[in-house]
């Protein structure tokens, strides 16, 4: 089993914290249990302030942790819940909390933040040239503070390093699903989901928001060029294009690009298309000729083969297994 860490700070939603414990103690243990099946729970869940005392909701709720984060000598996972909306106050006083979040990441731990929670990430550095989200209303807040960051508040979830991050309050749903599903496989969060009745995870707050598809780097005229095609996905980009943009040679340039983001600027712009496609399919009941034009694709059939080579599922399947019911049974139409 993995373990998992929610800490619970004052002044935010308790439900920032008390989601992810309920999904975390559910995979593997409820849908089994729901069958009369044997448990086989696959995380131990622990709750930590920052000082082991109790911790007030922003709605009055008190919530008793099991420990204090300097108790915590291991874990796999920490999931720090939502603080208040007054950021700079918040982290000030809670300013026992990046270091050790930087510590346990340091080790190897996922860590991830819910809504503003994000902002304790930032504060340690951790998030710096890397991609987070946050809450939409505290986004351009959390940019003036940490302008290093790279800041994607269209999104409900990014990862990038083993830091994570979601958008708003109940985000912490999908970013909760999202780890188990990473961590223990699909079939796990699958179980999870539908034993709780929810969704699986939303990754994307617009149709066209899409999550990185290449491993992290520190090349900076790469990131630009991946911030280019993130930005405009659906044209025709070409490698010339974006060899002008970081001011080198077209050879040059794609040595570099694959040697930062382990894929040719081709294969990187066909799997940003690919990952919006699912997007779209997973909340949008357009037709699947109406899909493929708006991620770029004018050949329907060439679209449904590249979906399907990448996922193992044609497009109307991904629908059937990943949209909400009410969309499920569009045809390919």
């Amino acid at each position: 089993m993995l373990d998992v860490t929610v800490v619970l700070l004052g002044d935010g939603h308790s439900s920032t914290a008390i989601m992810p414990v309920e999904i975390f103690q559910a995979a593997g243990a409820l849908w089994q249990a729901l069958h009369e099946a044997p448990a086989e729970p696959a995380f131990r869940v622990r709750t930590a302030s920052l000082d082991g005392g109790p911790v007030r909701s922003a709605f009055g709720l008190d919530v008793t942790p099991d420990v204090a984060i300097s108790e915590i000598e291991e874990t796999d996972v920490i999931i720090v819940s939502s603080s208040g909306l007054q950021v700079d106050l918040r982290v000030t006083e809670n300013s026992a909390l990046p270091p050790w979040l930087a510590r346990h990441h340091e080790r190897g731990a996922y860590v991830a933040g819910v809504c503003v929670g994000a902002a304790y990430l930032a504060e340690a550095g951790l998030l710096d040239g890397r991609i987070a989200t946050t809450h939409w209303a505290v986004a351009e807040k959390l940019a003036a503070r940490y302008p290093k960051v790279r800041w994607r508040p269209d999104l409900f979830v990014t990862e990038d390093s083993r830091l994570l991050c979601s958008g708003g309050v109940y985000a912490s749903m999908d970013l909760s699903l999202y780890l188990v599903e990473k961590l223990c496989g699909h079939e796990i969060a699958l179980q999870c989901a539908k034993s709780l009745l929810l969704p699986m995870p939303r990754i994307h707050q617009s149709g066209y928001a899409v999550l990185p598809v290449a491993r992290p780097h520190d090349d900076e005229r790469i990131r630009a060029a991946e911030a280019h095609l993130h930005d405009h996905f659906r044209d025709d980009v070409s490698a010339q294009d974006l060899a002008d943009r970081a001011g080198l040679g077209v050879r040059t340039f794609v040595r570099h690009f694959k040697a930062a983001t382990g894929r040719q600027p081709a294969g990187y712009l066909q799997a940003l298309r690919i990952e919006a496609a699912k997007a779209m399919l997973e909340r949008d009941a357009k037709p699947i000729q109406s899909i493929s034009s708006e991620v770029g694709y004018d050949d329907v059939a060439f679209f449904r083969a590249l979906f399907r080579r990448a996922t193992g599922m044609t497009p109307t399947e991904y629908r059937a297994n990943f949209a909400p019911m009410t969309m499920r049974g569009h045809g390919e139409a």
